[in-house]
């Protein structure tokens, strides 16, 4: 079976790539080989980036398994929310650098992580949910409630806007937004940068400032089970 996410660690930092298909769709092996790589960045003691192909990050979650039924659909779901919880509550930071399009789970990803960076381009960002016919999942919810800008909230979860990168950093999508050129070596000082904090507390702190979002999404996660999209 041929990988779909790859590991590179170099001073300090993890760098996990997510490289399944044209739109890096978002599967049970993906979120298996993603927290494998997550492991080796936590024995590591390393900063995490996560990213994706050239011109994307991810499309969301594999609609064939989504097809399947809705069993299969939660399955994927479940696993997928458990994933952004522990990034989350990851020991060490946790940064996301988004090469173009961020749809769906591919979104979530961002609401996951501590830093975002993204690539100007003509590029959409959001919560498609929605629109193609999926009722948000509670985990989902409440992870978009915990970290998007309030007034945005409504607009991106009941309406599935979607956004330009720019209009994402207003949105709570995404924290920076550079040109291609200035893309990886931004990614790269930031990493680097973040890998002088004192990471005791840096964990701490993080879950001290996140601890009602991380109960929220527990409950969620929870009921989530045996529910429909």
């Amino acid at each position: 079976m041929t990988n779909v996410v790859a590991i590179q660690i170099e001073n300090q930092v993890a760098t996990i790539t997510i490289q399944n298909g044209k739109v890096n769709a978002i599967s049970h092996q993906v979120i298996e080989e993603m927290n494998k790589a997550l492991d080796q960045a936590q024995e590591a003691k390393a900063v995490v980036v996560i990213t994706g192909k050239p011109g994307m990050l991810s499309g969301g979650y594999d609609l064939n398994v989504m097809r399947e039924s809705v069993s299969a659909a939660m399955q994927l779901v479940e696993k997928g929310s458990i994933l952004s919880r522990r990034l989350l509550s990851f020991p060490f930071p946790v940064l996301v650098a988004c090469p173009g399009h961020a749809v769906a789970k591919g979104a979530f990803l961002l609401l996951s992580a501590d830093y975002r960076i993204g690539v100007e381009g003509n590029f959409k960002i959001g919560l498609n949910e929605v629109a193609i016919g999926l009722s948000m999942h509670g985990a989902g919810v409440e992870l978009a409630r915990g970290r998007l800008a309030p007034v945005f909230f409504n607009r991106s979860v009941i309406l599935a806007e979607m956004v330009s990168p720019q209009d994402a950093i207003t949105m709570g999508f995404l924290d920076k937004v550079v040109s291609e050129s200035e893309f990886f070596p931004t990614v790269n000082f930031i990493a680097q940068t973040m890998t002088k904090l004192d990471m005791r507390a840096h964990y701490n702190t993080k879950l001290k400032a996140r601890a009602d979002l991380l109960k929220r999404l527990d409950v969620a996660i929870e009921n989530d089970k045996g529910g429909s999209l």
